[in-house]
């Protein structure tokens, strides 16, 4: 596929819960995925091509989640016969790992029948729309506004904040190991009821958090990620979740650390270096018989750029 683009979508990846903020919070990560729109095609028709993480999977439009994503978009702008087109996915964010890639594709998707069907829509109705595709606002709003996002979802109406951006020299360490976790899935390893006392453990924990973050007090994002809902389960879910998170958070540096999403990624934020916390992310995974790799990234990352090249 060459040429040149039509519609450039540039998405973050996300971490969304961080701890106690179950589908609540969620921050936007500098690690991106890039959809560049070739030429409109007629209605119905679709091509694409795909370079980088789940090239293979991505390649079928018939699956594909930003094509899925620009039809319901469509749909709810009650659009009639709108145009197909031909795209190209440069992909950066591993799939089924708790980063946020289904995020990227359904803001992606959002942006792109806004763009081509030259519909006017304020950032509320925008974001209202991505959080009814994906079903919950904790990576949508990040990935579309960047930064920190709280939002609240009724099934209908949306409310969101975005905080302010972690300071510079505050780093994101996440370890991704060689394992899936399908959303779905996590989702279905959660109780049906929760014991009065986690929950009240939790909306501690949360208003911690936003507090904290809102005010700069990032001594206290410790207590703020701890959790006691979702996390005991989901980490059965992958070799080293039971243990990894107990072994980082001692770390001098740590801040705080937190499945990111529903894993099996793992998320720590540090102050100062963090070699040591890479480190002991990756050797616990290895113990565990996992490879896995690490980033290091800001997590300050701004929120999905479209650019128009019509």
């Amino acid at each position: 596929m060459t040429g040149e683009s039509i519609i450039k979508v540039r998405a973050p990846a996300t971490s969304a819960n961080l701890g106690a903020g179950f589908d609540t919070l969620g921050m936007a990560l500098s690690l991106y995925n890039i959809v560049a729109v070739k030429r409109v095609l007629p209605s119905g028709e679709f091509k694409s091509e795909v370079a980088g993480e789940g090239a293979r999977e991505l390649a079928d439009v018939k699956a594909n989640l930003i094509i899925k994503s620009y039809h319901d978009a469509c749909d709810m702008w009650n659009i009639p016969s709108p145009p197909g087109f031909e795209m190209h996915l440069n992909n950066a964010i591993p799939l089924n790992r708790g980063l946020g890639s289904s995020a990227t594709a359904v803001v992606s998707g959002v942006l792109i029948a806004k763009e081509l069907n030259g519909v006017k829509s304020p950032e509320s109705e925008l974001l209202r729309i991505m959080t009814r595709i994906e079903g919950h606002p904790d990576n949508v709003a990040p990935c579309f506004l960047g930064g920190m996002t709280v939002g609240c979802w009724d099934g209908n109406d949306l409310r969101y904040v975005r905080l302010p951006s972690l300071p510079h020299d505050m780093y994101v360490v996440v370890a991704v190991p060689d394992v899936k976790v399908r959303t779905s899935d996590a989702r279905k390893s959660l109780p049906d009821v929760v014991d009065f006392g986690d929950a009240v453990f939790n909306l501690g924990r949360a208003a911690l958090m936003a507090a904290a973050w809102a005010t700069g007090q990032w001594d206290m994002l410790s207590w703020g990620m701890d959790d006691r809902i979702h996390q005991r389960y989901r980490a059965k879910l992958f070799p080293g979740g039971d243990v990894i998170m107990d072994r980082v958070r001692d770390i001098p540096g740590c801040l705080g650390v937190a499945i990111s999403g529903s894993g099996p990624s793992v998320i720590a934020l540090s102050r100062g270096k963090p070699r040591k916390l890479a480190e002991t992310m990756c050797r616990t995974f290895s113990e565990h018989g996992v490879a896995s790799l690490f980033f290091v990234l800001e997590g300050s990352a701004g929120g999905a750029k479209i650019e128009a090249l019509l």
